[in-house]
């Protein structure tokens, strides 16, 4: 990807619990404000071209534009929401636990921008947190809880929910709702800003000294599993979600160059779901253990982030940086 980033930035008892963690899945928050519409799956709201199916057969568009910053997608990632669309484009992929112990994944544009991304679902309160690290980004989600949406739009970001700008969202025939939510790229900004706009604190070149072979990884969450199985064909990760193969709606395989588990506090925040189920927050400012996965060998590693206009560095026993395969980076931000 050619970046050269700048270090700123889980009987009937049983039966019961199925049917609150399935009702939990569909469970997004709530609206784009106090009184905007229901983002749980039980009354989405319209948006323009709605009936239209996501359609990936043009290629991303690439270039590079001084001073713009990233794109960030809130991307549902429970069951019926699969296959994703447009994840493959993403310069990187964060993974997040949330409520019931499912997860959700934030995409990050800068490199290139595809022509649909989704589908979307609502923003958390870490995603302040970690997207500080960037300078003003552009931040698309179907909305959030109504007590969170003023700390969004009080944060140093764009904050892009349906309706705020004409024909970038529209709801697809190929999924139930509220998982048939689709974005336009292109109509939040004009074309991609380029690696610099990466501030990540990631650093990319030869692989470390060391490391210990390891094809096949498997990340847990409460429920919700990945697992990432090195290909030395196509010199990538091959993504499995919940056993399944992970591919996008062109039919194709996710896979990334690097995979970083990262090991942090996760912790009650003081919003729920419409369920009552607390939401997690995950604190991506501090330091601990991560594991970086690159050519089908595991590297240990210390992550820090000082503060959060920082981006996260990552360093060997010995305090060497380590570097990343050009591709496709995921993280996966994992209890400590």
């Amino acid at each position: 990807m050619g970046r050269r980033a700048r270090t700123r930035r889980a009987t009937t008892t049983a039966a019961l619990l199925a049917a609150a963690l399935t009702a939990s899945l569909a469970a997004g928050c709530t609206g784009t404000n106090g009184s905007g519409p229901a983002d749980d799956g039980r009354a989405p709201g319209r948006t323009h071209d709605e009936g239209r199916t996501p359609d990936e057969s043009q290629e991303p568009s690439e270039s590079g534009l001084a001073g713009a910053s990233v794109l960030a997608v809130k991307i549902d990632n429970v069951r019926a929401a699969r296959p994703h669309t447009g994840t493959d484009s993403a310069d990187i992929v964060y993974t997040e636990q949330v409520e019931g112990g499912l997860s959700r994944l934030m995409a990050v544009y800068a490199t290139k921008l595809p022509k649909v991304v989704g589908p979307v679902r609502s923003a958390r309160e870490s995603d302040l947190e970690l997207l500080r690290q960037f300078d003003h980004p552009t931040l698309a989600f179907s909305g959030a809880q109504g007590k969170l949406m003023p700390l969004i739009n009080k944060a140093p970001l764009n904050p892009q929910t349906p309706g705020k700008t004409s024909g970038a969202y529209f709801r697809g025939t190929d999924k139930p709702a509220p998982h048939n939510l689709y974005l336009r790229p292109s109509r939040l900004l004009p074309q991609a800003p380029g690696a610099d706009a990466l501030t990540t604190g990631f650093t990319y070149g030869s692989a470390p000294s060391g490391g210990k072979k390891d094809t096949s990884e498997t990340v847990r969450y409460p429920a919700a599993t990945y697992s990432f199985t090195w290909s030395s064909s196509r010199d990538r990760y091959l993504v499995s979600m919940d056993g399944t193969a992970a591919v996008t709606t062109g039919g194709k395989r996710l896979a990334p160059a690097t995979v970083v588990v990262q090991y942090v506090k996760i912790r009650k925040s003081g919003f729920h779901d419409f369920l009552g189920n607390n939401t997690p927050y995950t604190e991506t400012v501090g330091s601990g253990k991560a594991k970086v996965l690159r050519g089908g060998k595991a590297y240990d590693a210390r992550w820090e982030r000082d503060k959060a206009t920082d981006g996260t560095t990552f360093t060997t026993s010995d305090g060497d940086p380590v570097n990343f395969a050009e591709g496709q980076v995921w993280v996966l931000f994992v209890k400590a």
